[in-house]
């Protein structure tokens, strides 16, 4: 764990080195996050990361959505997992999945990619597995806008918890 003097002391480099993973395969975020240091707190810290994201063009929020991996399917199998996707995933016992459980995701994951184009994300740490699979079927009535809008409310969730977890206040 790193406290606030030493993130902003960090090259560049070293600076995404750390954070890059923060948001789950796109080093772009920390890249741009990067060059608005130094940060008077981690909660500017969370800010500027997530206005990272807010300003990119809209292709660039879809990839972003995109490089998270499907809840509960490609665990064990998926080389692309992140170990903290991995662990937060086993956190919401999607590791530990009944047969009727499983295929009720399986499902319910189907139907929101066939319909938007993306994984459904949710930050599996403030969350159970009942809780994810009620917001999947509710979800599911969402429109394209947004659910792209809540996955990445989503996204700056799990950022702001794998910040916690580097960066000591």
């Amino acid at each position: 764990m790193m406290c606030l003097q030493d993130v902003n002391t960090l090259s560049p480099a070293q600076f995404v080195e750390t954070f890059g993973s923060i948001y789950e395969h796109s080093p772009w975020v920390a890249e741009a996050a990067v060059t608005q240091r130094p940060f008077a707190s981690l909660q500017q810290m969370q800010l500027v990361f997530s206005q990272a994201v807010q300003q990119a063009p809209e292709s660039q929020k879809l990839a972003l959505v995109r490089a998270h991996p499907e809840l509960g399917h490609r665990m064990g199998i998926d080389p692309d997992l992140s170990a903290e996707s991995t662990q937060e995933q086993g956190r919401a016992e999607l590791d530990r999945l009944s047969p009727t459980e499983y295929k009720q995701l399986r499902e319910l994951n189907d139907a929101y990619h066939k319909k938007f184009g993306m994984p459904f994300v949710i930050c599996v740490r403030k969350a159970t597995k009942a809780i994810i699979l009620e917001a999947l079927e509710q979800r599911l009535t969402s429109s394209f806008t947004v659910e792209l809008a809540e996955a990445l409310k989503q996204i700056d969730a799990i950022a702001a918890l794998r910040l916690q977890d580097k960066v000591q206040v």
